[in-house]
């Protein structure tokens, strides 16, 4: 880049390329127009000069030309040009150059010190020529004017060849940096926008992902602990059909019952999912980003907080716990259930995580121990609580219940209790048995309120 800097045509974006330095063909063609006009006019004005010097007039004009024709390289040599015009002012010739050549000046991106002092430079210099030329055509003696009338006239000239090319070239410069400032913005803009979009579709990925993993969850709870009921009171039906009519009969009715509540439960939760389900999925507008991502994270907080949804207001409450145990008990577990502290009412999402942990302990004793006994505790702690589901040694072997196990089990009881802020703590006991221990806060009430309810 020369010393001048660019011009207000350089600065174009996305132009095609122009030949030598012009960046577009039409920058170059207004130039040589200029050139061409600013020739003439200083080979014009060379004749007088030649005539004024003594000079042949022959010089004079080819002067002339080569000075006007310096013109085209205003976008180039922007200083260069604006110091030719200040040179040949003496000969009283360069309008054109003068004027072009300072806007040029004051709309490229030299320093405005420089360009001051030039604008200044050709201020002077055409101030004194007017005067100097004014008292020579027009003696005071012969035409009279007062003393201060001739500089008040040259200054007005003065101002008037400089001042407007100056102010234009310096509103043409601040006009384009504004310009190159909002087209900075804008593509600072849609930088952000792009990296905002690509965080929202991550956190989309992210709650795909969860959404799958509680739907997994779910799916288990509903199918894993209705299949594995039927599955044992089947077994107990084969054995008891010819023995016990009216006990084959009961459990046969009680397997149609658990199919059934398979069934509805997983209506619901495919209903859920269908309604959740766009007819269509359509690209987001980039502007749109912003308020997605912010639903996104407001969906994100409220399932942070335990706030209730629809889908969590539907599901199984702690009031059903004691058909749950009534179930297992009917498939020939003996099961007892205990209840300490006051009862209360928590939030969806507690209760049916306390509940679906209990679920989850049944079935596995079921599954890995068939004829166990198994003791249930659930204890009321002020704003949280706690869930302790203990069985003891099998009486028969898991072998006998035939119950495939896909070890997810306690996977998901432990993921649906970390996600409450809980903590859950599952092993082998003593006496060879199994524990699963759950304790659950209620995040939606604070221990002071509890103990005022």
């Amino acid at each position: 880049m020369s010393a001048t800097g660019a011009t207000e045509d350089t600065s174009a974006r996305g132009a095609p390329a122009g030949p030598l330095w012009w960046s577009r063909r039409r920058s170059m063609v207004l130039d040589i127009v200029l050139g061409v006009a600013s020739a003439a006019e200083c080979a014009a004005e060379g004749v007088r000069f030649a005539h004024d010097a003594r000079m042949p007039v022959a010089l004079g004009v080819v002067l002339g030309l080569i000075t006007g024709a310096t013109l085209v390289l205003r976008r180039r040599w922007a200083i260069a040009v604006v110091l030719i015009s200040i040179a040949v002012t003496p000969a009283e010739m360069g309008l054109l150059l003068g004027v072009v050549g300072l806007y040029t000046l004051a709309a490229s991106e030299v320093p405005r010190r420089i360009s001051a002092v030039l604008a200044g430079m050709a201020g002077a210099g055409t101030f004194l020529v007017t005067m100097i030329r004014f008292r020579q055509d027009n003696p005071r003696e012969a035409w009279g004017a007062a003393v201060w009338e001739v500089p008040l006239f040259s200054l007005t000239i003065t101002l008037a060849v400089t001042a407007p090319p100056v102010l234009l070239g310096l509103y043409v410069r601040a006009r384009r940096r504004l310009v190159e400032s909002l087209r900075e913005r804008a593509d600072g803009l849609e930088r952000e926008l792009s990296l905002l979009a690509e965080r929202a579709e991550e956190r989309a990925e992210w709650a795909r992902n969860e959404e799958r993993t509680r739907i997994a969850r779910e799916m288990h709870d509903v199918v894993a602990h209705r299949v594995s009921l039927m599955v044992v009171h089947a077994a107990a039906l084969q054995a008891v059909a010819l023995k016990d009519p009216e006990k084959a009969s009961k459990n046969a009715a009680l397997v149609g019952d658990m199919g059934r509540q398979a069934l509805t439960e997983l209506r619901q939760m495919l209903g859920v999912l269908r309604s959740d389900v766009p007819a269509e999925e359509k690209p987001v507008p980039l502007a749109s980003v912003a308020v997605a991502a912010s639903a996104a994270a407001e969906a994100v907080s409220a399932s942070a907080s335990g706030i209730e949804s629809v889908e969590d207001a539907a599901g199984p409450r702690l009031v059903e716990l004691e058909a749950l145990v009534g179930q297992s008990r009917a498939a020939g577990m003996a099961v007892e259930l205990s209840v300490e502290g006051e009862e209360r009412r928590y939030a969806a999402r507690v209760e049916q995580t306390a509940y679906r942990v209990v679920q989850e302990a049944l079935t596995n004793v079921h599954k890995h121990a068939p004829g166990a006994s198994t003791r249930i505790r659930l204890a009321h702690r002020g704003a949280e609580i706690a869930v302790l589901v203990e069985n003891g040694p099998s009486e028969r072997g898991a072998a006998d219940a035939g119950l495939p196990s896909g070890g997810n089990g306690l996977v998901g009881m432990k993921e649906r209790v970390s996600t409450l802020g809980g903590g859950f703590v599952s092993g082998p006991t003593d006496a060879g048995g199994f524990r699963v221990s759950a304790v659950i806060p209620d995040r939606t009430r604070t221990p002071d309120r509890a103990r005022t309810a």
